[in-house]
Parts: C-alpha cells; sequence; structure tokens
C-alpha cells in the first residue's frame, strides 16, 4: 500500500496526470461523437461507439502510462534503493500496478457525462453498459501489465512505450475480424479459433454485450497476472545481475 500510494502521488505531483486525462477525455469524446458512424447515427440510446474505441485509444495512452513504472527506476538507479527497502520484489510489482490500474479506471469513471447524456436522451440497457466498463477497466489492466513488462525490460521510456504497443497491437489483430477472415483462407477453423482465443477483442465483445462471461473475466486476469509474474522474473534478473 505504501508503494501503490507513492506511485500514485508521484502521478498528480506532476502535469502528466492532468495532461493524460484531459487527452484521453477529449479524444473519448471526439471518436464517440464525430468519428463516423457516430453515437447520433445510430438513433438509440446506446454507447456501441464509444466502447468500440476504447481497445485503439488505450493501444497509445496506457502504454504511455505504463512506460515509466520501471524504466525510470532503472535508469535513475533508484531500483537498487527500492529493493533494500523492507518489501519484496512482488509486493512493489503489485503496488506500482495497482496504482497505475487505479489511475487508468479513475480515467473511465471521469466519462461518466457520457453514460448520463444516453440516459438523458434515452432509456439504454444500463447493464450491458456497466459490464463495458468492466470489460475496459480489465483490458486496461491487460495493457498496463504488458506495459509494466516491457518497462522492466530496458531503461528507455521509448523503447518500453514501442514494444508495449506492438505487444498489444498483436493481441488486438489476432481476433479482429479482418485478420481472422484473412487466416480462415489459409489455415483450418482450429488453428484460426486458437489464434482468436488469445485475442482481447474476442474477450473484451463479451462484456460489451452485457455478458460477465467467466472465462474472459479468468483470461484477463491470466494475462495480467502470467505478464507480471514475467516482470518479477525480469527485475529479479537484473537484481541478481
Amino acid at each position: 500500500m505504501a508503494i501503490a500510494k507513492r506511485e500514485l502521488v508521484g502521478y498528480f505531483a506532476s502535469p502528466v496526470a492532468y495532461v493524460f486525462l484531459v487527452i484521453y477525455l477529449l479524444l473519448a469524446g471526439f471518436f464517440t461523437f464525430t468519428v463516423r458512424p457516430a453515437f447520433f447515427d445510430y438513433g438509440q440510446a446506446s454507447l456501441i461507439t464509444f466502447f468500440r474505441w476504447q481497445p485503439w485509444l488505450f493501444l497509445f495512452l496506457v502504454p504511455a502510462v505504463g512506460m515509466r513504472l520501471w524504466s525510470e527506476e532503472r535508469r535513475l538507479g533508484t531500483i537498487e534503493l527500492l529493493f533494500t527497502m523492507p518489501v519484496t520484489s512482488w509486493q512493489a510489482i503489485v503496488g506500482k500496478f495497482v496504482a497505475s490500474w487505479f489511475f487508468l479506471v479513475l480515467a473511465l469513471v471521469l466519462t461518466f457525462p457520457v453514460v448520463i447524456t444516453v440516459n438523458y436522451l434515452g432509456d439504454p440497457d444500463n447493464g450491458v453498459i456497466f459490464s463495458s466498463y468492466v470489460g475496459c477497466a480489465l483490458l486496461a489492466g491487460a495493457y498496463l501489465a504488458i506495459s509494466c513488462m516491457t518497462s522492466a525490460l530496458t531503461r528507455n521510456q521509448v523503447v518500453s512505450f514501442i514494444l508495449a504497443v506492438v505487444m498489444c497491437l498483436f493481441l488486438i489483430l489476432a481476433g479482429f475480424p479482418p485478420v481472422t477472415e484473412i487466416l480462415s483462407g489459409w489455415f483450418p477453423p482450429a488453428v484460426v479459433q486458437a489464434v482468436a482465443s488469445v485475442s482481447v477483442i474476442t474477450h473484451f465483445d463479451g462484456f460489451q454485450k452485457g455478458l460477465l462471461d467467466s472465462r474472459d473475466l479468468l483470461f484477463f486476469l491470466s494475462l495480467i497476472g502470467f505478464t507480471l509474474f514475467t516482470t518479477g522474473v525480469i527485475l529479479r534478473g537484473h537484481r541478481a545481475g
């Protein structure tokens, strides 16, 4: 908790957090209400357009948040100081991750005017909206865990950002309909289905339909757990070296 609090306070001690929040909210509103098919083009009380763009917005914004988690510590040499404190490497990893995830969830919460707007204009299915927000939070957590892992790999924040974007993009495209259609022309259905099953889009779609499926929850939580475990292995390697 001490590490999480330190990390979270560090975000708001500089303009970085406020710049990120403003950029995210502006882009979310722009894509929801401007890019066609836009919110009003559907003629129904639904946030389909809002949630459709979240995987793509997170693709760049989440790695921008996570790229400094361990790269900055390694560049400044404070990672050695951190590990001399009475905390395990696992506690440090989880503390940093929880703080950053809380910050991303806060960004999602600040989009509440969109929910108020759609309820004012019509009678939406708020259960579907809630499950979609849960999916967004898990999606952001998965991207963040990957960014945490890439941040542990290098001292350079730009390299960490690029690696995280590439890995997250692969997890999107693996289940993207145009990609699966191309693969279906080259590989048997079982292979295409196996590739699509590792895609965040495949599992995020269930939340957008209002389904809190345990398989989708397990996928995101397993992805987060695996990448954080890998982060621990990488950091222990640096520590031993």
